[in-house]
């Protein structure tokens, strides 16, 4: 939940549109929002840019776009990785093994929460989306569900949908 930043310190609030599939700074009585909750936190680690790893291949085809957050050079523990390799999939064919890619690196983006202990588990789940045009023909993009439990607790769940521009059913 939401609320007033001037009210709490946390991280600043995205509000994530499914139908855009990107995510806005969210306002409450025209003051930023905070979010005390866990949204925010896994919206930025599965839709911020991961460094690619040398075996990737990106999108672009050129060997040099990389990508990953400036500040991972500088993180407390050596090696740890900001966001998820799921931009690597764009311009990618809706196939089975794009689906398994997006389930890999969403779970690899979100593995921080069970190392910090902030859950115990986590589950990811990747389905396609119908296209509005042809409902039952093609995919027009994936839909990640994440589920967190923590014993003794009720898993908290989050739904995010991403399409990309260039993504094609397989034929």
């Amino acid at each position: 939940m939401a609320n007033s930043s001037a009210v709490q310190l946390a991280d600043l609030a995205l509000a994530w549109s499914n139908t855009t599939g990107d995510a806005d700074l969210l306002m409450i009585d025209s003051d930023l929002a905070s979010d005390r909750g866990l949204e925010t936190a896994i919206a930025l680690s599965l839709f911020t840019d991961r460094r690619a790893q040398d075996d990737d291949t990106p999108p672009s085809g050129d060997s040099h776009d990389r990508r990953g957050w400036w500040a991972d050079e500088f993180a407390v523990v050596q090696g740890d990785l900001i966001g998820s390799r799921l931009w690597l999939l764009d311009r990618s064919k809706l196939t089975n093994e794009t689906v398994l890619n997006a389930q890999q690196y969403a779970t690899e983006a979100l593995q921080w929460l069970i190392d910090d202990e902030v859950a115990a588990s986590i589950d990811v789940t990747i389905t396609q989306l119908p296209s509005p045009l042809f409902p039952t023909l093609i995919a027009s993009g994936l839909l990640i569900g994440v589920a967190l439990q923590n014993p003794g607790a009720d898993p908290v769940t989050f739904q995010f949908a991403h399409v990309w521009d260039n993504l094609q059913e397989d034929a």
